[in-house]
């Protein structure tokens, strides 16, 4: 039976002025099959490596619940990290629905 997930793209935005951003990983929330997850492509950025931290419940956000998390991960911001506006998707299995936004809007190759 498939689940209802939100998502939200890591971006990347350089020149905050210029509106000019990398897409550099996914957020994903499925609420019904508890899954919170982040894949980023920048590894070697150590900022974008603490959303993957907090969606696996490390540091003070990271003691949020699983929904509280979520929405603190992807509020408005006008930093040089910021995500997407939340979408919805459909899926059996998050991690693979992951993985698919992954190859589809970061990764492009």
């Amino acid at each position: 039976m498939p689940s209802s997930y939100d998502y939200a793209i890591i971006k990347i935005v350089p020149l905050v002025e210029r509106g000019e951003f990398i897409n550099a990983g996914v957020i994903l929330f499925c609420r019904t099959q508890r899954f919170l997850a982040a894949q980023v492509e920048l590894h070697e950025a150590r900022l974008l490596a603490l959303i993957p931290a907090i969606c696996n419940g490390h540091g003070p956000i990271g003691q949020l619940d699983m929904p509280e998390r979520f929405h603190w991960l992807v509020a408005p911001r006008s930093t040089i990290i910021q995500t997407s506006d939340v979408h919805c998707g459909l899926c059996s299995d998050p991690t693979q629905a992951l993985e698919h936004l992954m190859a589809t809007m970061v990764r492009l190759a």
